[in-house]
């Protein structure tokens, strides 16, 4: 087995691509990544420069892993600004640094990518591409690997080798079987079911109508739309346009409508709000949101109820809304631990996060387990 670094998803093209990240998990698909390179949202001017790893057997690619060279921390959802700053006050460039992730998504999904019908040994696949990475990181000067939201095995398999393991927590909704939102809010106390009605209610007393509009079915002029409402919301929050700009919106409308749902929000003839969903066979993936005016209730109803409601008519397990918001955990979201690794190239700083993120691990689980009690559901007599 040896590895190659390609600078482009179109290197591999999409059949190869796909057929090695199995195709499920929306954010690693040739489609999305792809976007994002046509759009520039990821090229070296952007800060994230892909450099995605590919083991060969044969001159026959066999397994990837997703990896960016980044000049910033912006767009990934796990925080190391204090990293970088303790790096540079001790004389030490923290840019750049080497993300294995899926740029501006902090979901939950394979990082480590093999064929389904290769023999090769997950663990041992791991170790060449974290050699590869080492490697990497001296041609490139970078400071640091981080792998950031993988699936538990993986993270596991990543601090079996020596990477730190770090937790963090969101907050995602689980079907419980359940066969319509009503069966799910008879999971409530009487008091909280009965405060999200009310607040469903409110959607329909300011004269607002949801509908649900599969990604093949949503119009260019809704694409549109969509950006403004995404770059107006974006503007409002942050003071700037966004990470995405229209092209990319274009694109997957276009190459990613099957797994892609739009919940749209009209007073009367006009579309005023939306909400983007990514899905895969088990999952939903909410993503963006935008408005053109604040509406009491709308964001909760058009990013979470829509969602449930989709999730349980779609027969998916998990419904993942986004990262960070502790006012979901009153709408049914339990809190649900998420991982990184991390690798630093200089072995004291190594040894100083490896400390760190031992002992934050412990205020993280305190934290879910406080957050637990909050959940809205029937207490078990």
């Amino acid at each position: 087995m040896h590895i190659k670094t390609i600078d482009s998803v179109t290197t591999l093209g999409c059949s190869t691509w796909n057929a090695l990240v199995g195709g499920g998990y929306p954010f690693l698909r040739y489609e999305f990544l792809q976007a994002l390179e046509e759009s520039q949202a990821t090229c070296t001017d952007s800060g994230w420069q892909p450099c995605h790893l590919v083991a060969y057997i044969d001159d026959q690619p066999q397994a990837l892993m997703p990896l960016f060279i980044k000049d910033h921390s912006y767009g990934e959802y796990v925080f190391d600004w204090s990293w970088a700053d303790a790096y540079h006050r001790a004389g030490f460039p923290y840019y750049p640094k080497l993300v294995t992730a899926t740029p501006f998504t902090p979901a939950t999904g394979p990082r480590l990518c093999i064929a389904s019908d290769s023999s090769l040994d997950e663990h041992a696949v791991a170790a060449q591409f974290f050699a590869a990475v080492q490697q990497l990181a001296k041609q490139t000067k970078a400071s640091s690997w981080h792998c950031l939201f993988p699936q538990l095995e993986v993270a596991q398999q990543f601090n079996k080798l020596g990477l730190s393991l770090r937790q963090a927590c969101q907050f995602h909704w689980f079907n419980q079987d359940f066969t319509h939102f009503d069966d799910f809010l008879a999971t409530f106390s009487s008091r909280k079911r009965k405060n999200l009605r009310k607040e469903r209610q409110k959607i329909g007393q300011q004269g607002i109508e949801l509908r649900r509009v599969e990604g093949t079915d949503v119009s260019a002029e809704d694409w549109q739309r969509f950006y403004q409402f995404y770059q107006l919301t974006y503007l409002k929050r942050s003071g700037h346009d966004g990470y995405l700009n229209q092209q990319f919106f274009e694109l997957i409308g276009r190459n990613l409508g099957d797994a892609l749902m739009m919940a749209q929000a009209y007073a009367g003839d006009e579309m005023v709000a939306a909400a983007l969903f990514f899905k895969s066979d088990t999952h939903l993936y909410g993503r963006y949101w935008g408005c053109l005016e604040e509406f009491d209730g709308l964001h909760f109803e058009a990013c979470y109820y829509q969602g449930i409601e989709y999730a349980i008519a779609q027969g998916l397990q998990c419904f993942d809304p986004g990262a960070q918001g502790e006012h979901k955990i009153q709408r049914g979201f339990t809190p649900t631990a998420t991982w990184s690794n991390h690798w630093m190239a200089e072995p004291r700083f190594h040894t100083a996060i490896e400390d760190f993120t031992r002992r934050e691990q412990p205020s993280i689980e305190a934290y879910m387990a406080e957050a637990a009690t909050l959940l809205p559901f029937k207490q078990e007599p």
